[in-house]
């Protein structure tokens, strides 16, 4: 299979690459950056675009069978663009090179729904940092979700809880629309997007992914995870 990658140099990104290469995929890391991009491996194609320049990412697309888009930026107070603008640019591309699948990656904060099995300090810091830190993510992040879903290609939205860092794959879980958690390490979403690749359970569907096994507490999570990005 060959599968382009835009967010490449991401933390997801990374590993989705990384993933993709050790199953024999032929991946294609799109990036800003080439030169800071590991030589992972044979199979890969490191390819320079921005997603917000159009052509450059019609050129990325090209002869894929699927394309995967981690994009991510840190949590501003400023207006944010790239989720909506850089999603609407693969998915335009895809159609003119007529390829169909694409996964993308969205957050269940985006439509927040309660769990009753959450810690009230839980549910009480997701609320906040989903309506204040990371609210203009999340607003375009809504847009990206709307813009796909209208694309007409065969697409999957996957939505994390809240992303910590885990290099090994686990029993992760993966539902429709929710599932009871609130952290999904991001080896285990690179994991669910490669399988979906091939797969087409979740196609035209929202897939929440959860990992169980291992999870920080939310203290831990938000010094790490949210702190850092400020």
């Amino acid at each position: 299979m060959r599968l382009t990658v835009f967010g490449a140099n991401g933390p997801t990104g990374r590993l989705v690459v990384q993933q993709g290469l050790a199953l024999g995929f032929a991946v294609r890391a799109v990036t800003r950056h080439p030169d800071s991009f590991p030589a992972l491996g044979s199979g890969l194609d490191i390819v320079e675009a921005d997603v917000f320049d159009a052509a450059a990412v019609d050129r990325a697309v090209a002869g894929s069978d699927a394309v995967i888009s981690s994009l991510g930026v840190p949590y501003s107070r400023q207006p944010i663009r790239v989720y909506s603008v850089g999603t609407n640019h693969i998915a335009s591309a895809m159609q003119r090179q007529h390829v169909r699948r694409l996964l993308c990656v969205s957050s269940t904060s985006t439509y927040l729904v309660d769990d009753p099995q959450a810690s009230w300090l839980s549910h009480i810091g997701v609320s906040l940092v989903s309506r204040t830190l990371g609210r203009t993510t999340y607003e375009d992040m809504r847009r990206m979700e709307t813009l796909v879903r209208g694309s007409g290609l065969d697409w999957t939205i996957a939505r994390p809880a809240g992303l910590f860092t885990g290099s090994v794959v686990t029993a992760y879980q993966t539902a429709e629309n929710f599932l009871s958690g609130r952290f999904t390490a991001r080896a285990d979403l690179a994991a669910s997007l490669l399988g979906q690749a091939r797969e087409d359970r979740y196609v035209g569907k929202v897939m929440v992914v959860m990992t169980t096994q291992n999870t920080p507490s939310f203290i831990t999570w938000f010094r790490g995870e949210i702190l850092k990005q400020e």
